[in-house]
């Protein structure tokens, strides 16, 4: 029993040490993506030897801290020129697709199925294109990242996993994450 107890409690440090390590705190412009939808590339993309099926969100560009996933940015939070990278803080309100004005970020959830209004996305931490103009005075970017991804594990999500998004209620591939019970 001691044996078992130990070797969960040092799985859970290991596990969070490597997860701490990877976590960071980066200052400067960062795309917010969790209020918006995507649609596939009709690419794929390879996230550490798993591959998915690539989407892309337009988000609107913001400027502060926010929190980053540095094991996918090579270390560091300088995005290369013409580039920014979608980052999570929390949000009371956002500027959001159609028009881009600030609206409030409501946090809901949906079950993963099959249909493209029941789908997520994972922008986190994944590289934008800047877009040249503005809308509603509203920088944008064009971020690609993997879909039915989880953020946190790298797992393939699958049909049934409850998934937690601010995207609106019909946004295609919500950029979200899945809760499992």
């Amino acid at each position: 029993m001691k044996k078992r107890l130990l070797l969960a409690t040092a799985g859970l440090l290991f596990a969070h040490q490597m997860l701490a390590a990877t976590l960071g705190m980066c200052r400067g412009e960062y795309a917010y993506c969790a209020a918006s939808g995507a649609v596939p590339t009709g690419k794929t993309i390879t996230v550490n030897g798993k591959v998915f099926k690539e989407g892309m969100a337009i988000c609107p560009i913001l400027k502060g801290d926010a929190l980053a996933d540095l094991s996918l940015m090579k270390g560091s939070c300088k995005a290369p020129p013409g580039k920014v990278w979608v980052l999570f803080t929390q949000m009371s309100q956002v500027p959001q697709a159609p028009t881009w004005s600030i609206a409030p970020a409501v946090t809901r959830s949906f079950i993963l199925t099959s249909t493209p209004e029941s789908e997520m996305s994972n922008m986190w931490s994944f590289l934008c294109d800047r877009q040249t103009a503005t809308v509603n005075g509203v920088a944008l970017a064009s971020c690609y990242g993997p879909l039915n991804q989880s953020p946190w594990a790298g797992y393939h999500v699958v049909t049934g996993e409850k998934i937690v998004t601010q995207a609106p209620v019909g946004a295609t591939y919500s950029v979200g994450y899945p809760v499992r019970s």
